[in-house]
């Protein structure tokens, strides 16, 4: 069974599936998770092998919305925020200082070395200026 829910260009798409089992035992009691965790652009796919043990109604969406706990809490949620991406140009004799400044408010993209550096970052939105004030 699957639930996820999808944002992007201000438009939200959510959907689960209880994939055979019952009505709503299963992808609605995921969905839910998502929904109280406040997570977006994310999917919970859930197999389960059938042991030969009946759960009933109420023990398959306990045993479903603790499994999505259990999978969301082991994998970590990762805040996506909007970035920019910026040229840094440098000479190697600031190189380690402006890559030691960049570990705490961009990501390396990528670099280039010929007689200077130029380092290609990309910067959360509301770390730009604070970058640029480091830089400077």
């Amino acid at each position: 069974m699957f639930a996820y829910r999808i944002t992007g260009d201000g438009n939200l798409i959510m959907k689960y599936d209880d994939d055979g089992e019952p009505s709503g035992s299963s992808g609605k009691p995921v969905f839910k998770v998502l929904e109280l965790k406040g997570l977006d652009n994310v999917v919970v796919i859930i197999t389960r092998y059938f042991g030969g043990i009946k759960l009933g109604f109420g023990g398959l969406s306990r045993a479903y919305k603790q499994t999505a706990i259990e999978a969301i809490d082991d994998a970590g949620i990762v805040e996506q925020r909007p970035t920019k991406e910026m040229k840094i140009v440098v000479d190697y004799g600031n190189m380690q200082f402006v890559k030691h400044m960049l570990e705490n408010c961009a990501t390396i993209l990528d670099e280039h070395y010929s007689d200077i550096v130029e380092i290609v970052v990309a910067v959360a939105e509301d770390k730009i200026d604070e970058l640029e004030k480091l830089i400077n």
